[in-house]
């Protein structure tokens, strides 16, 4: 007969499995050890500070599944402030772990911290970046892929591969000398050059690139198919990509599956995001040019295009001669055409098996609207910034979830114009105050001389309209309210429009925000803030490793404390079979012991 200490002994490792298994019983959990830190990199052939992570530049991809759980312990090896920010992933209901100014205190210098969230209800293409202090001018981004999960198929063939692009204008300048200049008001001027996955370009013309620098080469094999995602994680500069001879069926962009249509290139403005199909059909007697080069710019910017190889494994020789060209293409109309052939997959599930068009936005009706007029840097109290509809953010030093989470007055105000108003712009911490499950209609107009693109944390909203002038109520007219594409990066071409409609389901303060970094930098920013009036116990609490700064600075403890985990693995669907299986045994022999003191 087994003692009553077995039983003892039985009953705990019962409920101890028990509890393990229903913790991980759960969506899987994916690990990241990231040390964030500067690295010497030649990319344009000038020895230069570089931004890596785990000593790598680029940074390493972030792979996931929809709704997975990922948890990035961050250490901050820099000599300043760090946030890193993941631009399109939408943490429903966790504005805490978004990753900028308005959500988080930065991590200081010599610190760690760990970001958690659930990638939930999201596939697709998507990067991560430093959002503070114009570190992204150093690097410190890298790609973040969402896969399908196997029970919705993807609307495609399965590819061959899957092959990150990341596409960034570059310059020699720290990013400290580079914010200084935008600080005082001096141009960014031409870049020194684009980068494809941190490399330079390709000595395609002697004249144009020195020798001596390292250029990225793709390897692929004849009559395979393969799933290109490219990112423009630059500074200011629209791209345009194109591969020598060969088509880019596009089919999925910044988590929406698209139509899928065949382009020779596509424009691909600041922040914004891309997956083509590209099939190697060629015949492969040289290698192939890969080229990223800036729209709407004059002759002197030759110098900055990005050069990589498309190598065959039964290539014939290297690439040479002249780059594809955009003969007739460099209008800015050509491109607002093109993006506005982009059209949403309706018939097509996505990270839920339903199909994306049974969200039938155009029916809604509209409960907000707010017409965003920016304008290029000026001088307010004597500093240079930027604004739109007239206020210039100004960051507190306490972040706006934190000031709302501990009822702190006086940090923000919930004022911010929904027109541009006739009076002298100034600086000044105004929020937008959103309507929760409101459907908000936003124009952005744009003043200034070069494209200008926006994003919104939280969210994918809807790209229903551009045009050339001004907007008026008239331009409904032209909305599309059926396919557009859901995205959270749209360009706004200077002197033109851009409409965009989104629901504002996703609880929290979220930042809406021009991806031009120095546009960005000097104020062009605003946080929306989205209650939900009822208690939503769904909705994240407070991080228990917040950080605490500005006013709430005396919570602080000494140090961030990093959070313990396996080799970086993700806690897969067998290791919880495993679990489950010896839960099972233990319970067993846990009712088998107390039949036989029965007995």
């Amino acid at each position: 007969m087994p003692s009553p200490s077995s039983f003892i002994t039985t009953l705990f490792l019962c409920c101890f499995f028990l509890q393990l298994y229903l913790a991980f019983a759960g969506d899987p959990f994916v690990f990241y050890d990231w040390t964030v830190s500067y690295i010497g990199a030649s990319p344009l052939g000038v020895k230069q500070k570089v931004i890596g992570i785990n000593g790598q530049f680029p940074g390493p991809i972030l792979n996931a599944t929809t709704n997975w759980n990922v948890v990035v312990n961050v250490k901050n090896d820099l000599d300043e402030p760090l946030l890193l920010t993941w631009n399109g992933v939408q943490h429903r209901k966790n504005s805490w772990q978004d990753g900028v100014s308005g959500t988080s205190c930065p991590i200081p210098a010599g610190w760690n911290w760990t970001y958690q969230f659930q990638v939930k209800d999201q596939i697709g293409s998507f990067f991560y970046f430093p959002s503070l202090n114009f570190q992204k001018a150093a690097g410190g981004y890298g790609g973040v892929i969402i896969n399908n999960r196997e029970v919705i198929p993807l609307p495609f063939g399965f590819p061959d591969g899957d092959i990150t692009i990341l596409l960034s204008d570059w310059y020699t300048r720290s990013h400290k000398d580079l914010r200084k200049d935008v600080e005082n008001g001096v141009d960014l001027g031409v870049p020194d050059g684009v980068l494809i996955n941190g490399f330079g370009p390709y000595r395609y013309d002697d004249t144009l690139v020195p020798g001596g620098i390292s250029y990225q080469i793709i390897n692929v094999e004849p009559g395979k198919t393969y799933r290109f995602r490219v990112h423009n994680v630059g500074i200011s500069t629209s791209l345009n990509f194109r591969i020598q001879n060969h088509n880019l069926l596009l089919v999925e962009t910044e988590g929406s599956y698209t139509v899928q249509q065949n382009y020779e290139n596509m424009d691909i403005h600041v922040g914004q995001s891309y997956s083509f199909l590209v099939t190697m059909d060629q015949n492969a007697t040289t290698d192939y040019y890969i080229v990223a080069s800036p729209r709407f710019v004059n002759t002197s910017w030759d110098r900055a295009t990005g050069v990589a190889i498309l190598h065959y494994s039964n290539s014939q020789g290297p690439a040479s001669g002249p780059l594809p060209t955009l003969m007739g293409q460099d209008d800015p109309s050509f491109s607002m055409n093109q993006a506005r052939s982009i059209r949403w997959n309706v018939s097509a599930g996505a990270a839920r098996p339903n199909p994306q068009g049974s969200f039938r936005y155009g029916d809604i009706t509209v409960t907000d609207v707010y017409v965003i007029l920016n304008r290029p840097p000026e001088l307010i109290n004597g500093k240079w910034r930027t604004t739109l509809n007239g206020i210039s953010y100004l960051p507190p030093s306490t972040p706006l979830k934190l000031a709302q989470q501990f009822k702190v007055l006086g940090v923000y105000k919930l004022d911010f114009p929904n027109k541009f108003m006739n009076r002298p712009p100034k600086v000044d911490t105004s929020l937008i105050n959103g309507t929760f499950k409101g459907f908000m209609e936003i124009i952005f107009q744009n003043n200034d001389t070069t494209v200008q693109t926006y994003h919104m944390d939280g969210y994918a909203f809807f790209v229903v309209g551009m045009d050339f002038g001004v907007w008026t109520e008239n331009s409904r007219s032209t909305y599309n309210k059926w396919d557009g594409v859901a995205r959270s990066t749209t360009q706004v071409f200077p002197g033109a429009w851009t409409a965009i409609l989104v629901s504002l389901d996703n609880a929290g303060i979220w930042n809406l925000r021009a991806e031009n970094l120095n546009s960005w930098y000097l104020g062009q920013e605003v946080y929306i803030q989205v209650v939900n009036p009822e208690v939503d116990y769904t909705e994240s609490s407070l991080p228990q490793n917040a950080i605490y700064c500005g006013l709430l600075s005396s919570l602080q403890k000494e140090q961030s404390h990093k959070f313990d985990f396996s080799m970086g693995s993700p806690f897969c669907s067998n290791s919880r079979v495993m679990l489950a299986l010896l839960l099972l045994v233990l319970i067993e022999n846990f009712f088998f012991s107390m039949w036989s003191v029965v007995l």
